[in-house]
């Protein structure tokens, strides 16, 4: 390992920011723009825990607020579901020599309707509220389309899956 490099850690949320109505916030990436995607991002370190991460990438890449303390905290809900899927290739210089696999951790927020996004213009290009079945069909991500489509089956998730 290089030393000054840091490498990502191969556990990572995903948060499916909703709507009562079941509108499902998408955004889409900068660095693959044909990539519509939930928020999702890696643990800093292995202290962090995955709550605290979710609630940190959700505030770094939209601007939704639900830190502890805030109105939409109590709408963070961990849906106790864990995909493990291959790293794509084209992302895999960010993680160690080896790595190949990254565990994600499924949340949700329900958020009001009209609530503010803010992209992080480094990470995100463009966002869209779409209805379940919609954002389901745009997501590139499996696992994504999964999470958009247990919306309207009222799951609970506690389930893990393989993408």
């Amino acid at each position: 390992m290089d030393k000054g490099v840091a490498f990502k850690i191969p556990q990572s949320v995903m948060v499916v920011i909703y709507t009562p109505a079941l509108d499902v916030l998408l955004i889409k990436r900068r660095d693959a723009p044909e990539y519509w995607q939930s928020v999702t991002g890696s643990r800093d370190n292995m202290y962090e825990s995955f709550d605290s991460t979710a609630r940190r990438e959700v505030f770094e890449e939209t601007a939704i607020d639900c830190r502890p303390g805030t109105p939409l905290s109590v709408g963070l809900q961990d849906w106790h579901v864990e995909n493990v899927y291959d790293i794509y290739p084209q992302w895999r210089y960010r993680y160690a020599p080896g790595v190949l696999l990254n565990t994600e951790h499924v949340f949700g927020l329900e958020v009001p309707v009209g609530t503010s996004v803010r992209l992080s213009p480094h990470e995100h290009t463009d966002y869209e509220w779409l209805p379940c079945r919609q954002a389901a069909k745009r997501c590139f991500s499996i696992s994504n389309a999964a999470a958009c489509l247990s919306l309207l089956r009222g799951e609970s998730l506690g389930q893990s899956s393989h993408e």
